[in-house]
């Protein structure tokens, strides 16, 4: 490929070039999680021949046009857009507006190995971040909306589990007649509990022989040990940040919504690739500048795929009266204290051409030639099944598939 810096770079272009993709399947096959494959694959064969096409023909000049399908897989950076764009607007049009906080929990870095080699407790910590806002809200008399996302990297690509959390500064009393308002959550309290529960988790799981040590770690074959061991984080920093409080959601919206349905890594971040490095560019927390990392393109793929969640893995879950049970029946009432008035209770879905038109302006329906609006001939279905992807690896992994433009 010719070698590019700037906008122009493409994931897809770096996993195929040199069979880059293949070369690191083939080295670590056995450490490849099954959900990093069939992502990897949807994100190459995205647009090409292998997805098929709709074919779009003008009744006046009969000009035609293919409209190649799409992966729909939360690893390909154009499919995750539109993923991102229709979640952002679905919540801003069910999140009820009043005071938000948003809420980060994380926690010392020696633990995050655990969570790689047991993957099920990525399940269990947001219940135990929104629990200890749910309880704590219960004790002021109200039942706060709560929306979460875990991450499993900070923004050089590393591995940072941590939570984002985003609660109501208040909510509907328990016998739903009112809200409550001007709610405070206090730091150290969240702390010392987050503290308490994560490390009471890794203690219950040891004990129930849930829980695979590191390497480093196997000389511990006792819950005794394992208690002394994981004591010396009750006196290790952790940190549990909380934004200000504010009526307006959107902020926090769209910044989870960047993370929730797209790659770890915007493509516009990635500086440059010249075959054998990548160079991509990150906001450091701590200096609060722009800074580069520049990693061997093996380095940065693997880097990059261990953050795809396993098939069916929710990135983003709703406590409280936002949860999936209660929010039939309590957002309605939480609208009304509110003063809400909600036009529709539809989701919105963001078709492609709408997503061309507001993105670049112009109505790709309409004919380039005549400007007639074009018709539908055809659905060319895909070449072969869903279930080929993983047959077929090795020429997608090659390339072999074009991309119809």
């Amino acid at each position: 490929m010719e070698y590019v810096s700037g906008n122009g770079i493409k994931l897809r272009n770096i996993f195929l070039d040199n069979g880059n993709w293949w070369k690191l399947f083939l080295q670590h096959h056995d450490l490849i999680r099954l959900s990093i494959i069939i992502n990897v694959l949807k994100l190459l064969v995205c647009r090409t021949s292998f997805l098929g096409y709709h074919l779009f023909i003008c009744p006046t000049c009969s000009k035609s046009m293919k409209v190649p399908h799409s992966c729909k897989s939360r690893f390909c950076p154009s499919c995750g857009k539109k993923a991102t764009d229709i979640w952002i607007k679905n919540s801003l049009n069910t999140l009820p507006k009043t005071v938000w906080q948003h809420i980060t929990f994380t926690m010392p870095s020696e633990l995050w190995v655990f969570f790689w080699l047991n993957r099920h407790l990525m399940n269990l910590i947001p219940l135990i971040a929104a629990n200890i806002i749910k309880d704590w809200a219960r004790k002021k008399g109200f039942l706060p909306g709560i929306f979460l996302a875990i991450h499993t990297f900070g923004r050089d690509l590393k591995r940072n589990i941590h939570i984002h959390l985003s609660t109501t500064a208040g909510g509907l009393s328990l016998c739903h007649s009112n809200w409550v308002g001007n709610a405070y959550f206090y730091h150290e309290s969240l702390k010392n509990t987050w503290r308490y529960k994560i490390i009471a988790l890794l203690r219950n799981e040891f004990a129930m022989k849930r829980l695979k040590l590191p390497s480093h770690l196997k000389h511990i074959t006792t819950s005794t040990l394992f208690h002394s061991w994981t004591a010396q984080f009750y006196n290790t920093p952790w940190v549990v940040h909380l934004n200000e409080q504010s009526n307006n959601m959107n902020a926090n919206v769209n910044y989870l919504g960047k993370y929730l349905k797209r790659p770890p890594i915007g493509e516009t971040r990635i500086k440059l690739y010249d075959g054998k490095t990548v160079t991509y560019e990150y906001l450091d927390h701590y200096t609060d500048e722009q800074e580069t990392m520049s990693l061997p393109v093996l380095d940065f793929i693997s880097r990059l795929i261990r953050h795809i969640p396993d098939k069916h893995f929710r990135n983003i879950r709703y406590y409280g009266f936002l949860s999936h049970k209660l929010r039939g029946k309590l957002l309605p009432v939480v609208y009304k204290l509110l003063d809400m008035v909600v036009t529709t209770s539809a989701k919105v879905y963001i078709t492609w051409h709408t997503m061309i038109q507001t993105t670049y302006n112009y109505d790709p329906m309409r004919c380039p030639q005549c400007k007639t609006a074009m018709i539908l001939q055809t659905v060319v279905p895909p070449i072969y099944s869903p279930a080929a992807l993983i047959l077929k690896h090795k020429e997608i992994a090659h390339g072999y598939f074009q991309l119809l433009l």
